[in-house]
């Protein structure tokens, strides 16, 4: 059986990461869908895998060792991704405030609302934000998205791939 290749795995991290951010302010800012902080962190941690996967991509055939590194990075904050998402539906959600969570002090501490608001200013309540799209809540639909990206990326990062795939 051929074994994909890792750069064609982390392009669709990256390709999923930039449509799943880009539909995220989409339906923000058009369709009114406001983000709670554990949205906001969400979007971050999104951001940081997607910007991984792109790196890995860059990397593969030049640097396999640090495109699979970046593979393994992007993989552990899909993973993080997961759980911020779970926690955002099966805790916060049921929360009528997610001020001064760990998601709001990591988002606020890294002074995201101020660098680029229209993307990380959290403007609803965590009870508020988890509304569904396509009948799914938003949460569940974040962490479908993590989980594809883990999956590509633990395909990605497997023994064997990148010494195979490297340019002589």
């Amino acid at each position: 059986m051929r074994m994909l290749a890792p750069r064609p795995l982390l392009a669709v991290v990256g390709m999923v990461g930039v449509g799943a951010l880009l539909l995220a302010a989409f339906l923000q800012h058009a369709r009114g869908f406001e983000p709670c902080p554990w949205c906001v962190l969400q979007r971050l941690v999104l951001l940081v895998v997607t910007a991984f996967a792109w790196l890995g991509v860059a990397l593969a055939g030049r640097a396999p060792a640090l495109g699979r590194g970046a593979g393994v990075l992007a993989l552990v904050f899909s993973l993080w991704g997961i759980a911020a998402a779970l926690y955002q539906h099966f805790v916060a959600a049921r929360s009528p405030s997610c001020a001064l969570t760990l998601a709001d002090r990591i988002v606020v501490g890294l002074g995201l609302p101020d660098l680029w608001p229209a993307m990380f200013e959290a403007t609803a309540r965590c009870d508020e934000a988890d509304l569904p799209w396509l009948g799914v809540p938003f949460s569940l639909w974040g962490a479908l998205t993590f989980l594809i990206a883990a999956g590509a990326c633990a395909l990605a990062i497997r023994p064997g791939t990148w010494q195979s795939h490297a340019r002589p």
